[in-house]
């Protein structure tokens, strides 16, 4: 999630689904695993993720928790909403929300993230089926005055896409974020949250289990918190996840 520490996901943050959907997904997280760096990283976030069209454009939002092995770690969440301004329903007027809470489990503190909106031009493209989809968005975004920050004026671009092949039996998505925050070096930060499926109800005899079996990789610069309270490297952080649809 966002800020000290946590483990977004998804941010995993907009896995663009098809026409209408709801998922429950299971990460374990393999950072702390895999690089010493991140031991201060919980194991586990659970996400849970909607998009819903209707008449006017379309809501989407999804909250994150995350786990240590003695209880909840934190929490983050966003919401957008989007309304149609074309015809073709290609181009919206976007607004979203940010936020959440985190947890230092060394510390035994807690963090306010410096929550934030955002509002923007966006363009969506989806095929005839819905099973190629894709998202761009370009967005004003304001940094409230925070616990440990004053507020401050930024910019973030987004891009969205989901890919389903071989009979639905595949999916491949995910979104990538760009945004600019003078408290980082370079002042600008860059996440995408990759997502590989395999869809159980895309096999013979099991349409009606809506399982799907993947991995998510953070990738992500000047993002992440490590142990030593340093945000300014790169990381690439698999997980290993479970999704339900309903």
């Amino acid at each position: 999630m966002k800020a000290n520490r946590l483990l977004p996901i998804l941010a995993s943050l907009l896995a663009f689904l098809p026409v209408r959907g709801q998922n429950l997904q299971f990460h374990y997280d393999l950072g702390h695993a895999l690089n010493s760096n991140l031991s201060n990283r919980p194991a586990v976030t659970t996400t849970i993720e909607s998009f819903r069209p209707d008449t006017w454009g379309n809501t989407y939002f999804f909250a994150d928790i995350d786990y240590f092995s003695d209880g909840v770690a934190g929490a983050y969440w966003e919401v957008s909403r989007e309304v149609n301004v074309s015809a073709n329903k290609q181009w919206a007027a976007h607004v979203e929300y940010n936020g959440g809470l985190s947890s230092d489990k060394q510390l035994a503190s807690a963090t306010r993230f410096q929550h934030a909106f955002l509002a923007g031009p966006a363009w969506n493209w989806h095929s005839q089926d819905f099973s190629r989809t894709f998202s761009v968005q370009a967005m004003y975004k304001y940094y409230f005055k925070g616990q440990y920050g004053g507020a401050f004026n930024s910019f973030q671009a987004t891009a969205v896409w989901g890919l389903h092949f071989a009979q639905r039996l595949f999916t491949f998505s995910g979104f990538v974020d760009c945004w600019y925050n003078p408290q980082v070096k370079g002042k600008w930060i860059l996440l995408s949250e990759p997502q590989f499926w395999l869809n159980v109800n895309a096999l013979k005899g099991m349409d009606k289990v809506n399982l799907s079996v993947g991995s998510e990789v953070e990738l992500s610069n000047n993002f992440v918190w490590n142990k030593h309270g340093n945000n300014s490297c790169f990381y690439a952080i698999p997980t290993l996840a479970l999704k339900w649809t309903f």
